[in-house]
């Protein structure tokens, strides 16, 4: 995995520290530098995945800024720290304003600054709505792979949520080497239904796509179902809906009530992160008093510490983690600098003396 800064950028003479060039990475370089490279991203994500299970990251909690007069809208502070042979440091700004959606845009936008760990000098900002669902997608579609292998590869996939995540999960899944028979839709939206219908069928000319107009026919009909919703509180709580024993992709984290949980295998990105917020996972803390529901970590399954059984539902809930951003964001700055298309600020940073 290449992460950090290409070295000439941070070249001083012998023993010094230099102020590394800063350059601004626009979402087009972003697209390009990522496009039709699904199996290498996945391949970032679960390295940076096995670096926070050995304790080479730093993650703390991300601080969300919340807003009493728009009390759906946020924005959330993912500070992190990446080891391994290629550190970075860095913040992800992502804000989440729901109601976007009715003007045509998308609901999330962000950016991503990357530090220097030697000078702590930023030395890149991209655009990173791409990047944080292009990391979604990518440790979707490794949990989908990782926790599938011990069962009957599913087949049928079905979208609780057909925004943009879902179109990258599916984008992510297909570029992976899935392929299904069937691509179920369920969404409060007709016209975000009818969209993504159009995407998947021209993107997966193979599978028949199906709107459902009932949740519970959307995941009876799927082996591999994905939730992509922008929920506040549980609305899925009978767990006989999953009698059928799926994979789960709860990358929404608020769609499923604790009796579901606890009657399926659950596997997070991080306990600690996972476990708060007011997350389902964190809801089943609360009702239980322990976390025993709980199974581990994708890092613990990447690195074969933890069985997924068959004979029962897997749920894999995913809070996120800003190391993820920062690995895909240094695989795009390392692509674009090879390139030769960086965009540097010139003088970004002018005061360079300490005494003027």
């Amino acid at each position: 995995m290449n992460t950090g800064p290409a070295p000439a950028a941070l070249t001083a003479g012998a023993g010094e520290a230099a102020v590394p060039p800063f350059a601004v990475i626009p979402g087009g370089q972003v697209r390009c530098a990522l496009a039709g490279r699904e199996k290498e991203i996945v391949e970032v994500v679960e390295a940076t995945y096995r670096l926070h299970g050995a304790g080479e990251t730093v993650n703390p909690p991300s601080s969300f800024l919340r807003f009493p007069d728009r009390p759906a809208s946020r924005m959330i502070a993912l500070p992190a720290s990446l080891g391994g042979e290629s550190p970075v440091d860095g913040l992800k700004w992502i804000s989440s304003f729901p109601e976007n959606v009715r003007s045509g845009i998308p609901r999330a936008s962000a950016v991503l600054i990357l530090n220097d760990p030697d000078t702590g000098y930023p030395f890149a900002c991209l655009e990173s709505s791409i990047i944080s669902a292009t990391r979604t997608a990518a440790s979707a579609a490794s949990a989908a792979d990782r926790l599938s292998r011990d069962r009957p590869r599913p087949t049928r996939v079905g979208f609780f949520g057909t925004g943009l995540i879902a179109r990258y999960i599916h984008t992510f899944l297909r570029g992976s080497g899935w392929s299904f028979d069937d691509v179920g839709l369920y969404d409060l939206s007709p016209d975000s239904t009818a969209g993504f219908r159009a995407y998947a069928e021209q993107s997966d000319d193979a599978a028949r796509v199906t709107a459902h107009s009932r949740p519970e026919d959307l995941i009876r009909a799927s082996d591999l179902v994905v939730f992509a919703t922008v929920a506040a509180e549980p609305h899925v709580g009978d767990p006989a809906w999953f009698d059928h024993n799926p994979v789960v992709l709860h990358v929404s984290l608020r769609d499923l009530a604790p009796q579901v949980l606890l009657a399926s295998t659950n596997i997070v990105d991080d306990v600690e992160h996972c476990l708060r917020a007011a997350t389902s996972p964190h809801l089943t803390e609360q009702l239980t008093g322990d976390r025993d529901f709980v199974h581990g970590t994708l890092s613990d399954v990447l690195a074969g510490r933890v069985d997924v059984p068959a004979d029962r539902p897997v749920v894999f809930s995913p809070f996120g983690l800003g190391v993820l951003d920062l690995a895909v964001g240094s695989y795009v700055y390392d692509e674009v600098a090879r390139s030769g298309e960086l965009r540097i600020v010139d003088d970004f940073f002018h005061e360079r003396g300490r005494y003027g």
